[in-house]
C-alpha cells in the first residue's frame, strides 16, 4: 500500500481537492479583465497575439493596473496592429517607441525588442517556429527559453536590455517568460490561455514563479526552497505534476490568486 503524502498536515488527496477548487474558481474568463493577458486577448492573428503577449509579459511586474496602462500605450504606438506595424516600420516609425518607458524598461529597450521581433518574423512565420526545435531536441521549455534569449542577443544590443529577458541558463525563475508560454501553449477551453502553439505540450510547462505564487506554495507546504529561482520552479512544478501530470501549470491560477486576491 502506497504511503500517504502530506503537505503541512494535509493529505495529497485533500490538497489536490483544494487546489482544484481554487483553480476552477479563478481559471475563467472573468480573470482576463484585470490581468495582463487581457492585452493579447484584443487580437485574433497568431502573430499579433504572440507579439502583444510577449511584450506585455516582458513588462509584467509591479501593479497590474500600471502594467495594463503601459502595455496599452505600447500597443497604441504600434497602431493596435503589432505584427503589421513591426513588419512595415522603418527607423523613423520606430523612433515613436523611443519615449516609451515602464519602470526600468525604457525606449532603448523597446526599440531593441521590436527590432529583434522584426528580424524574427522576417525569418520565421511564428515565434513558435523559432523555438520548437530546441523544445523538442533539448530540455523542453527550458531549452526553448534559452533559445529565445540567445536570438534576442546574438547581434549588437544595448547592454541594459539584456536584463529584461530572463536567463534560465543562469538560474533565473523566468516568471514572465513561463507566464507567456502558459498563455501560448495551454488550451483548456476556459477562455484565458490561448493554446495557439500546437507543437508544444502543456505537460511540459513550468510554473510561473513569482512572489505571490511562491509564498502561497510555501505556506501550503508545496515548496521548500526559499529562493525563487529555476531550482524552485523545478521543485514546485514536480509537486504540481503529482496532482495533474497532464496540466500541472493550471494550478498557477490557484497559487497566484490565493496570494493576490485572498491575501493568503
Amino acid at each position: 500500500m502506497a504511503e500517504t503524502i502530506y503537505f503541512n498536515g494535509i493529505s495529497h488527496d485533500a490538497m489536490k481537492e483544494f487546489l482544484d477548487s481554487k483553480t476552477n474558481q479563478y481559471n475563467r474568463e472573468t480573470f482576463i479583465e484585470k490581468d495582463p493577458v487581457s492585452i493579447p486577448h484584443r487580437f485574433r492573428r497568431k502573430q499579433d497575439i504572440e507579439i502583444a503577449g510577449f511584450l506585455t509579459a516582458t513588462i509584467a511586474w509591479g501593479r497590474r493596473d500600471l502594467i495594463l496602462t503601459a502595455a496599452d500605450d505600447l500597443m497604441k504606438r504600434m497602431n493596435d496592429a503589432p505584427w503589421s506595424w513591426i513588419m512595415d516600420a522603418d527607423d523613423q516609425m520606430m523612433e515613436g517607441l523611443s519615449s516609451f518607458y515602464y519602470r526600468t524598461f525604457n525606449g532603448t529597450d523597446a526599440l531593441h525588442f521590436v527590432k529583434s521581433l522584426k528580424r524574427l518574423y522576417s525569418l520565421y512565420d511564428s515565434m513558435e517556429d523559432l523555438l520548437i526545435d530546441d523544445y523538442r531536441q533539448g530540455e523542453g521549455v527550458r531549452s526553448a527559453l534559452a533559445r529565445l534569449r540567445a536570438f534576442f542577443f546574438d547581434t549588437d544590443y544595448p547592454a541594459r536590455s539584456s536584463r529584461h529577458l530572463a536567463d534560465v541558463n543562469a538560474g533565473s525563475a523566468a516568471k514572465r517568460l513561463n507566464m507567456f508560454l502558459r498563455w501560448m501553449i495551454r488550451d483548456d477551453n476556459r477562455g484565458v490561455d490561448f493554446g495557439i502553439w500546437k507543437g508544444f505540450s502543456k505537460r511540459d510547462l513550468m510554473i510561473p514563479l513569482d512572489l505571490h505564487t511562491g509564498n502561497s506554495a510555501r505556506k501550503l507546504g508545496l515548496l521548500n526552497r526559499r529562493t525563487n529561482d529555476w531550482k524552485a520552479v523545478e521543485e514546485l512544478t514536480t509537486v504540481l505534476r503529482s496532482f495533474d501530470p497532464d496540466d500541472p501549470v493550471r494550478y498557477d491560477y490557484a497559487l497566484f490568486s490565493l496570494g493576490v486576491n485572498e491575501k493568503f
